[in-house]
C-alpha cells in the first residue's frame, strides 16, 4: 500500500494493530477522521488519553472503573455471597445486561493456556482463593466460556477451592460448546446463569 503522507502511513499502521482491523480498514476510518472537525479528533484523542491514564482495575473484583472501588462492588443491593467468576469486563457487560444476577464477579483477566503461554499464576486466581478462604462467600459461579481453555480454567479452580466450604457451581450448557461467553445472546445467557448447575455434575457431560 503506497502512501502520499508518512504522517497518514504511520496513523494508519497504528490503527491497523487493534484487534480485527486491516490496513484497508484502517485507512477508511484514518481518512474519516480527517474529514471531521478538528475538535471531533480532539475530543477522541482526549478520551483516549484519558482511559490510559486514569482507568482503574476494581481493588475487589478486578473488573475496570473509574474508582477504587466498582460500582458493583460499593452498590448495597448486590448479594456479597454470590461470586460469579469470568474471563474479563465484557462478559461482566454480558451478563449485567441479562439483569439476572446480582451478586458480585470475579475477574480473572484470561484463562489458563499453556499454548499461549498463560499460566494460572499469570491470572487472578491466587486473588480469587483469597476470598474463598475468607469464609463470606456462599457460591462461585464459575462461567467461562465453553471452550477447552475455559474448562482447563474452571477445572483447575474446582481443584484449588475443594478443601472450603463453598458451593461450585457452573452456568448451564444452553451456550454451545466452543462459544465465548460475549456474543451469546441475553436470554440464553440469562438462563444458563439462573439454571446453573453444581460443578461436579457438568464434568459428567
Amino acid at each position: 500500500m503506497n502512501f502520499s503522507s508518512k504522517l497518514l502511513e504511520n496513523a494508519v499502521n497504528e490503527v491497523a494493530q487493534l484487534p480485527g482491523i486491516g490496513k484497508r480498514t484502517a485507512l477508511r476510518l484514518v481518512l474519516h477522521l480527517l474529514k471531521q472537525p478538528k475538535s471531533h479528533t480532539g475530543h477522541l484523542t482526549t478520551a483516549l488519553n484519558n482511559l490510559v491514564e486514569e482507568v482503574k482495575l476494581c481493588s475487589s473484583c478486578h473488573n475496570i472503573s473509574d474508582v477504587e472501588l466498582c460500582e458493583i462492588c460499593a452498590s448495597s443491593k448486590r448479594n456479597v455471597e454470590i461470586v460469579c467468576v469470568v474471563e474479563d469486563i465484557r462478559d461482566v457487560m454480558a451478563i449485567e445486561n441479562t439483569t439476572q444476577f446480582q451478586g458480585l464477579y470475579h475477574v480473572l483477566g484470561g484463562k489458563i493456556s499453556p499454548m499461549e503461554g498463560i499460566g494460572p499464576h499469570n491470572l487472578t486466581i491466587e486473588d480469587l482463593i483469597k476470598k474463598v478462604a475468607a469464609g463470606t462467600i456462599k457460591e462461585l459461579i464459575l462461567a467461562l466460556s465453553s471452550t477447552m481453555e475455559g474448562d482447563t480454567t474452571n477445572f483447575y479452580i474446582y481443584k484449588q477451592l475443594q478443601k472450603y466450604e463453598v458451593t461450585v457451581s457452573t452456568i448451564a450448557r444452553g451456550i454451545s460448546v466452543g462459544d465465548e461467553l460475549q456474543y451469546t445472546d441475553e436470554v440464553t445467557l440469562g438462563r444458563s446463569i439462573a439454571n446453573r448447575v453444581p460443578f461436579e455434575k457438568s464434568m459428567k457431560y
